[in-house]
């Protein structure tokens, strides 16, 4: 669970006069305008530059420090095309852990095109908990430390088929490698419990009844598939109103290079609506992942924030629950989000969330879902585009702060 430092946060404020070409909603609205009247008059169709400073603290891997980027406009002259965005970062730690991640989603000029994908290396150092959707008191006896290295291409393309409504084809490919183990597990506060003791206590990756050895070792996930996506939102980053429904197969085989033969079925569907006054926006988010075949570990559906990337176009799942603390086969998760705009740049918003894993959908009970939820604050950086920098803090299992930029879904 990262916990992010709010210097970052006075950073990124701080830096607000240096973005290029940003405009206010109102000063969109009479370039329009004038732009109605004068066919040759500059249309708002700047590129905004976004400095964004990481720093955070995590138990597991010490502080993080680097730097992020966001690129933010509308590509062409068509002013009903939505805004385009792309993001990078780069990051390191106190104890050698690492991330490199490029992520983008494009809308070409008149929206023929929807191009969405990402690039990431990480070095990673995570706690493995098991899989399966036991109660916390079982898992938090789990907990173990898993380093191992990361590799992961998302890229798809999509064609306009019709108004809001673009179909195409999806690849993602998934490098594990390294994997090392420190002997002996952890407690809440991230130090060994007896790391030379008794069986009882080493490290559950290498215990773990629902892992073969293969999975131990390194391996690829390759897999190719089509999707579909219906997005009616009015902006990607922090939607106001409209829609989101993303169907997704992707078929994972040798085929493609993959050393694990499953198929993968995403639903994604979020809703976003004013309720009461402009001023207060109502979200929902829906998301199922589905699998059949062998799938390995890291190939798992996982309950947990920080999720990122396209797999789920760049949501946060279940703030206030650890990374994949929760996972196996078939997931559900649900959440919503009141966002109420406070004054100035400013806006408040509030969320809860509740979700389930299990090996089947039969195995789903009442007493299995996980709740979270929490309250944040948002700096909107960017009015034209309405980029906002997101603050919160979540309650669950792992309680915790979350800074990025973003809604978070």
């Amino acid at each position: 669970m990262r916990l992010f430092s709010l210097l970052a946060l006075g950073l990124l404020v701080g830096t607000a006069g240096a973005s290029y070409g940003q405009t206010t909603p109102a000063d969109t609205t009479r370039q329009a305008v004038n732009t109605a009247k004068a066919p040759n008059a500059a249309k708002p169709n700047k590129i905004t530059i976004l400095p964004v400073p990481v720093l955070f603290y995590q138990q597991e891997t010490g502080a993080g420090y680097g730097l992020g980027g966001l690129l933010s406009g509308r590509l062409g002259q068509d002013t009903t095309t939505r805004a385009s965005n792309a993001r990078v970062q780069f990051w390191t730690t106190q104890k050698s852990q690492s991330l490199v991640q490029f992520v983008h989603t494009v809308y070409s000029p008149g929206e023929k095109f929807y191009l969405n994908g990402e690039i990431s290396s990480y070095k990673n150092r995570l706690y493995y908990f098991g899989i399966g959707n036991e109660a916390p008191a079982v898992t938090n006896a789990h907990r173990s430390f898993l380093d191992f290295q990361l590799f992961i291409i998302n890229q798809r393309v999509q064609k306009s088929i019709a108004k809001n409504q673009f179909l195409g084809l999806q690849y993602r490919l998934s490098r594990v490698y390294n994997l090392s183990q420190e002997q002996g597990r952890v407690n809440d506060d991230g130090d060994q419990i007896n790391p030379a003791g008794d069986p009882a206590t080493q490290n559950y990756f290498n215990l773990d009844p629902r892992l073969d050895q293969r999975q131990r070792l390194n391996f690829s996930l390759s897999g190719i598939g089509p999707v579909y996506t219906l997005d009616s939102r009015d902006v990607a980053l922090a939607a106001s109103k409209g829609n989101l429904l993303d169907l997704q197969v992707m078929f994972n085989g040798k085929f493609v290079g993959s050393d694990y033969n499953f198929v993968r079925y995403q639903i994604d569907a979020r809703h976003y609506q004013r309720i009461f006054s402009d001023k207060t926006i109502l979200a929902l988010q829906f998301l199922g992942q589905f699998h059949s075949g062998n799938v390995p570990w890291y190939g798992l559906a996982g309950i947990g924030a920080n999720l990122g990337g396209t797999l789920y176009d760049n949501a946060n799942l279940m703030r206030g629950i650890y990374e994949q603390r929760f996972r196996d086969r078939q997931l559900m998760t649900a959440q919503a989000e009141l966002r109420q705009h406070l004054f100035w740049r400013l806006d408040g918003a509030a969320f809860l969330g509740v979700g389930q894993v299990g090996y089947n959908i039969s195995d789903y009970t009442f007493g299995g879902i996980h709740t979270a939820g929490g309250i944040g604050a948002r700096f909107n950086f960017i009015r034209r585009d309405r980029v906002n920098l997101r603050f919160d803090y979540a309650f669950g299992t792992d309680p915790g702060f979350y800074f990025a930029i973003g809604e978070a879904f």
